[in-house]
């Protein structure tokens, strides 16, 4: 499926969150599809609720350890009944995943040790420009109309999804208990982590 929309971040420069340690596989997967939920983001496909997959692959090596490749893709419209869609695309990668048991809390677990890295891209697109660009009559007075009126919106939303995308990043990192820096202070997360960083003493 092509790409609908202009990227916000530099050619091959995505979003990037990288984790190796353990963490519950499942639970990341569902913390994450329920903040795209509450944050109003919905699947591309029509007639989908909310199922974002449009990809998964699976491959499992000798000793018992997987390989995951995982795609989702998002959209959702700007608010203010705006003429821009945003799209956002998670692509993961889980590398040496098993299954292992730790204890939390003196309680068994069975959770997941691995690697997982995940790109997150954002893209903006005009919902009618496309269709004016290509009306011979209309797209000379839509061109001049968006260099000097139309540009000032496009880069407020612009920044608005840009903002968006690393709210997400950041909550991803507070999941897995990565250090963030942020300009400022942090609510405590509605979503509980299944993450158990080797460097972290259980509190």
């Amino acid at each position: 499926m092509p790409q609908k929309g202009e990227s916000i971040f530099p050619p091959f420069q995505p979003l990037r969150v990288k984790y190796k340690d353990v963490f519950d596989l499942k639970a990341f997967y569902e913390a994450v599809h329920e903040w795209l939920v509450q944050n109003g983001w919905g699947t591309i496909e029509e007639g989908e609720v909310d199922h974002f997959e449009t990809l998964y692959g699976e491959r499992i090596g000798r000793e018992g350890m997987k390989e995951i490749w995982i795609q989702w893709r998002v959209k959702k419209d700007a608010e203010g009944g705006s003429n821009f869609t945003y799209y956002l695309n998670l692509d993961y990668h889980v590398l040496g995943l098993t299954s292992i048991e730790a204890v939390k809390e003196g309680m068994k677990m069975k959770v997941n040790k691995g690697e997982l890295d995940l790109y997150i891209n954002a893209f903006i697109e005009e919902k009618y420009s496309k269709a004016l660009e290509q009306n011979p009559i209309l797209k000379y007075f839509f061109i001049l109309f968006k260099q000097r009126v139309y540009r000032k919106e496009y880069e407020q939303r612009k920044k608005e999804l840009y903002q968006e995308t690393y709210v997400l990043q950041n909550f991803i990192k507070q999941w897995f208990k990565l250090k963030r820096y942020l300009p400022y202070e942090e609510s405590k997360s509605f979503f509980p982590s299944s993450a158990w960083p080797s460097h972290l003493k259980e509190q």
